[in-house]
């Protein structure tokens, strides 16, 4: 059966997929307005630091009141409506719940929120790809030996390009490079939120409307995001990482397969087999007509010419050579598509895209000149950008990842620019997120140390 109809039997039933909100933003909102059109699902409950404002957003949606009327948990459960508590331990350690998606783009509170999901039996689908950026691989373990899945969240960038890489290789296709859309110049990367609705495209009051909030949408334009997705799928797919960053080749969709080549035969990449970003923007700032800015894609080679011929016969359109193709999504619709991830985790048993190896890593990197004593402000912030490395690069930088450069301060300047390491900061060494890190560090050292520069760290045997 289709997923749909695995649902409608579901609801048929009366069994539906219980799920469990931790963070009712944008994204979080999106879904909410999806799944009373779902079928088999129900929210039982929603965990957020501000229960007023998740109420307003299931307003927003179209939620009537009566659904999130709930006192109780079991209230909840008993007539079919949905809990909203500002109390996240309650969502992650009800027995009740199957899957909790979590959804509040705190990269520390979300380790911490997968880690108690993960000991009390509960399945994750994790819209927080910062945190997946800096601990997915051993977020992963966590989960398999915990005998629960953990799942990045389909809708977002991330799950859709492990998709589509997932669609090549089960095809046959070696994947010569994958990746997503972004608008980018590269005085972006020192965007700040009083800065971003202009290079954005939206005017203040779009963005008011949407409730939409700059620093996140400031991670976006600043190259933070791109490379935090780009981590996601690299560590996902195994594809590799370019050794100083991404390059934001900029192409329209017909000319993807034309720059996703290697350099030796004409395009941007180091070798085949990466993960890049392409941009909609022109070096000096024209816009590229049919761009990818919103989609993802995968560039594929034809190794024979029969399949090199079929490309021909069937109007594929390839790079001059006829053996490089590129298959791409125009749009994603971020948390209105989070319903696959649930069922196909609930329904099939299986992650829309979960991380395998460890070969990226963010590094935060200056936006101007930081003095001792400054405070981080983290992704889309004033004061820090991420920059995508290898992973082994990162490890012999000692480099501070993107998603640590939170609320902590400086011990010594940093120039523009300058990628930081742990060295800079003083750090909160308590949380679960720093320790997990860690652990993943000296898990990952031997093998990164004995790599050379732009290789690879395979995961260790679970």
């Amino acid at each position: 059966m289709s997923l749909h109809q695995r649902l409608q039997q579901r609801a048929a039933e009366n069994k539906p997929v219980r799920i469990g909100l931790i963070g009712a933003g944008k994204f979080g909102a999106m879904y909410l307005a999806q799944i009373p059109r779902t079928p088999g699902v129900q929210l039982v409950a929603i965990a957020d630091l501000s229960p007023d404002a998740a109420r307003a957003n299931l307003g927003r949606v179209g939620w009537q009141p009566a659904r999130a009327a709930a006192r109780s948990l079991q209230e909840a459960l008993r007539e079919g409506t949905t809990w909203i508590t500002e109390d996240w331990q309650a969502v992650t350690r009800a027995p009740s719940i199957d899957i909790v998606v979590e959804c509040t783009g705190n990269p520390v509170a979300a380790v911490e929120h997968c880690l108690d999901a993960f000991a009390h039996g509960k399945h994750v689908v994790n819209v927080t790809v910062e945190a997946d950026a800096f601990c997915g691989p051993l977020l992963a373990r966590r989960a398999q030996q915990a005998g629960v899945l953990y799942s990045l969240a389909f809708g977002d960038q991330p799950a859709l390009i492990c998709d589509l890489v997932d669609w090549a290789r089960t095809c046959g296709f070696p994947v010569v490079a994958a990746g997503r859309g972004h608008k980018w110049l590269p005085h972006f990367s020192e965007s700040t939120p009083e800065t971003v609705w202009g290079h954005y495209g939206l005017t203040p009051e779009q963005a008011k409307r949407g409730g939409l909030n700059p620093k996140m949408f400031n991670s976006f334009l600043d190259g933070s995001k791109p490379s935090i997705e780009s981590a996601a799928v690299a560590n996902a797919t195994g594809l590799g990482v370019p050794s100083d960053g991404l390059r934001y080749p900029p192409a329209s969709v017909e000319d993807i397969p034309f720059v996703t080549r290697p350099k030796s035969e004409g395009g941007v990449l180091e070798r085949k087999g990466m993960v890049e970003v392409v941009s909609s923007l022109e070096p000096d700032g024209r816009r590229i007509p049919y761009d990818i800015r919103m989609g993802v894609w995968v560039t594929v080679e034809a190794e024979t010419d029969y399949i090199k011929h079929c490309f021909e016969e069937y109007n594929a359109h390839t790079d001059p050579t006829g053996r490089y193709f590129t298959l791409y999504k125009r749009w994603h619709l971020i948390g209105l598509e989070v319903g696959v991830s649930v069922a196909c985790v609930a329904l099939r048993g299986e992650p829309t895209g979960v991380a395998t190896c460890w070969n990226a890593d963010v590094v935060a990197t200056a936006k101007r000149d930081l003095g001792a004593g400054e405070t981080l402000d983290g992704e889309g912030g004033y004061t820090v950008w991420g920059k995508l490395l290898p992973a082994e690069r990162s490890m012999r930088l000692g480099g501070l990842p993107l998603g640590l450069a939170h609320h902590v301060k400086l011990v010594r300047p940093v120039r523009k620019g300058q990628s930081l390491c742990w060295a800079d900061v003083a750090m909160d060494t308590t949380t679960d997120a720093y320790q997990l890190r860690s652990e993943m560090e000296a898990m990952f050292a031997p093998s990164a140390q004995a790599l050379g520069a732009g290789g690879t760290a395979p995961c260790p045997a679970p």
